[in-house]
């Protein structure tokens, strides 16, 4: 089965939908699902205002209508409401056929932390953009949830995972004092990072990520520790090293960063925010306060233990079969194949 994945986030970004799509296409290989993806290394592209290190598109019709055909998919995705997301919907409504779609940016909350436009004018351009998807694909039932309560139909659950065999707890001495509080992901005004660098705190205050906010916070903050973009082992290494992991963030729909500190044995401080508390819950794993002084105090004495049992339910072979299992379900399949067929890719 070939899936056609249309995104606008793509490397050399280095964010949760790029290693989400990157995961799902490795995994699936395993179901007999073969992944194309249809991103801005196609087209020419021009630097995203506010965040020059994002660059946005420039497709045409024509080329769109060239590769996805070229491609042959038997099912087209369209991950991202960009400029390649909203063409390629077009390329579909045009021709109708049926796609899928996945949320996974709180636009309302990111726009609105750079230019003063009202939220309710993004959520109906939201509905809009998902309205004909057969399947809009959501990270965890609370954001399905709100989704169905803004509007939006067909909603489904497409959970998230983290690799274990790279994530997970390790002797490691990062040499600076404790104890590590530890950070990860883009630095930008949306991820409210000053919450955390704000906080009167003993130990060390580590920043892993890069981003158009890095050269202020760290010029605003010289005490704080700024590693930069990390991946693989050495990223790894570092989730291990610390003693707390803290998610200041309070517009992630997900968060594939928590996971990847739980199987690493590393507990978390959060505000009790849509994003930690849809992954946590009630789990014994993390301190969730809006004081986040008093979470980080509390996570201290959270089990590490506990945070691995917890984070190894997160498989990303369950998140590529509940994936392609929605797909299938909603008959998003362009070809026509017939319910023998589909089942043999998910048997």
């Amino acid at each position: 089965m070939r899936i056609l994945v249309a995104t606008d986030a793509w490397h050399p970004q280095v964010n949760g939908v790029v290693r989400t799509l990157t995961k799902l296409a490795d995994t699936a290989n395993g179901l007999g699902v073969e992944f194309t993806f249809l991103t801005p290394q196609s087209f020419r592209t021009f630097a995203m205002p506010s965040y020059r290190d994002v660059r946005l598109a420039m497709p045409r019709p024509a080329r769109i209508a060239r590769l996805i055909e070229a491609a042959r998919p038997d099912s087209i995705h369209i991950a991202t409401e960009g400029p390649i997301g909203l063409m390629v919907r077009r390329y579909c409504r045009q021709r109708k056929l049926p796609f899928t779609t996945s949320f996974h940016t709180r636009f309302p909350e990111y726009v609105r932390a750079r230019v003063p436009v009202p939220g309710s004018l993004i959520w109906r351009a939201l509905r809009r953009f998902h309205s004909p998807s057969r399947a809009v694909m959501a990270a965890t039932p609370a954001l399905a949830c709100e989704l169905g309560e803004r509007g939006f139909d067909n909603v489904v659950l497409w959970p998230r995972g983290v690799d274990t065999h790279l994530f997970h707890p390790r002797a490691i001495d990062l040499c600076l004092p404790a104890p590590v509080f530890l950070s990860v992901g883009r630095i930008a005004v949306e991820k409210n990072l000053e919450a955390f660098l704000d906080l009167d705190l003993p130990g060390t205050k580590v920043i892993v990520g890069d981003g158009p906010a890095r050269i202020a916070l760290e010029e605003a903050y010289p005490d704080a520790i700024f590693l930069g973009e990390k991946h693989g082992e050495a990223l790894a290494e570092i989730y291990a090293a610390a003693d707390v992991f803290v998610f200041p963030s309070k517009t992630d729909t997900f968060g594939l960063v928590l996971l990847e500190a739980l199987a690493s044995g590393l507990p978390v401080a959060a505000f009790p925010v849509k994003g930690p508390r849809d992954v946590i819950g009630d789990a014994p794993v993390g301190a969730l306060d809006h004081d986040l002084r008093n979470a980080c105090f509390a996570a201290l004495d959270i089990s590490r233990p506990a945070c691995v049992e917890f984070a190894a339910d997160y498989t990303w072979e369950a998140s590529a079969r509940a994936f392609v299992d929605s797909i299938l379900a909603v008959g998003a399949v362009l070809s026509g194949r017939n319910g023998a067929e589909q089942a043999r890719f998910v048997a």
